[in-house]
């Protein structure tokens, strides 16, 4: 099997590629990135081993020449994670979310259209949901799209985009929903990432609001094991949710960390709540289970100290995303760590 990875550098992309690549010697990826500031090529030295097998290109999903030179070469599926994918930046300023998220999308579906490529697959998230109370159910595939930041919003114009090129092209995509994820290689600016660094160096944590805000967490390899079952086995057109049944006030992922580390609760600052701030996320992941067979493996107490324990021990990769060092990976490193032979594109 052929897979182009779109945003294979970014912290689920990453995961998925090392997932694959460990998981079946068949499998060759193409993984196309623009490295903007949360793509990272260090999040892949463990697929240096593997050679001809991984190939990078620095480029944009938005470059219709990019694109179509890449899917001239026939994969069997293309994976999108290529995403802007944090809603504070959203709030700042939207126009790289409507770039990326929403006009990318496009072009890469009127690329597979083109060449013939037999299944899409779109990563997509809880946010588009919206909110939920308390008292609710969590959110299942037929509930209504609802987005309620700038992310959200660019997030589901693309669902529905992927949508319909299958209603009206007969095109082969399906579209995987996930709840929050954590685990290594996770970029320092979320939630789990951030208030681990902060502890670690004894800084001030802040927390949003009353930090009772609720979300659903899965740990990022069970996620990664969830799209290759939906890759492989999920029905052309259909949506898939992915959660693990998790559901935390952030404020209490705040204080389990910090009993984890050792650290004073008054390192905790509540800041002003964020605009538009959904209350709670949850995800009910009967469709895959039922469907596809898939089942997390990994719970949260075990990933979370996990979790907790690669960023101790990956200070260095941290602290180089910190320092904006990571940045000058490609021109310093790219060459001797993952061959710099194959980094752009063949047409």
């Amino acid at each position: 099997m052929k897979l182009l990875v779109t945003g294979g550098c970014g912290f689920i992309g990453s995961n998925f590629i090392i997932h694959m690549m460990e998981s079946y010697p068949d499998v060759n990826v193409i993984n196309l990135d623009l490295l903007t500031y949360a793509g990272n090529l260090e999040n892949l030295q463990d697929v240096a081993p593997y050679g001809s097998r991984h190939r990078f290109v620095r480029g944009d999903i938005s470059d219709k020449e990019t694109v179509r030179c890449l899917l001239a070469e026939k994969p069997d599926v293309v994976v999108n994670f290529a995403a802007e994918s944090h809603v504070d930046r959203s709030i700042m300023d939207c126009c790289s979310f409507i770039h990326t998220n929403i006009r990318g999308t496009q072009v890469l579906l009127d690329a597979c259209r083109e060449y013939k490529i037999p299944r899409f697959v779109q990563i997509s998230t809880d946010e588009v949901y919206g909110s939920l109370h308390a008292e609710e159910p969590p959110f299942t595939e037929d509930n209504q799209i609802c987005p309620n930041s700038p992310y959200a919003a660019s997030k589901a114009s693309a669902d529905l985009l992927v949508r319909s090129y299958h209603k009206t092209y007969g095109m082969d995509v399906v579209i995987t929903r996930c709840s929050n994820n954590y685990g290594p290689l996770q970029f320092p600016e979320k939630l789990i990432p951030l208030m681990i660094t902060n502890a670690l160096q004894d800084f001030e944590l802040p927390v949003y609001g009353d930090g009772r805000n609720v979300r659903d967490w899965i740990h990022v390899r069970d996620h990664c094991r969830a799209i290759d079952a939906v890759m492989r086995k999920g029905r052309p057109g259909d949506v898939y949710n992915i959660g693990s049944e998790a559901e935390f006030h952030n404020i209490d992922i705040v204080r389990y960390i910090l009993c984890r580390l050792d650290k004073p609760e008054s390192l905790i600052r509540y800041v002003e709540d964020r605009p538009g701030h959904d209350r709670r996320y949850g995800m009910n992941a009967a469709k895959l289970r039922s469907e596809l067979g898939w089942t997390p493996l990994i719970s949260f107490e075990d990933g979370m100290n996990q979790t907790v324990s690669w960023y101790i021990e990956h200070e260095m990769w941290w602290q180089r995303i910190r320092t904006g060092e990571y940045l000058n990976y490609y021109e310093d490193w790219y060459g001797k760590s993952l061959g710099a032979a194959n980094s752009k594109p063949k047409c």
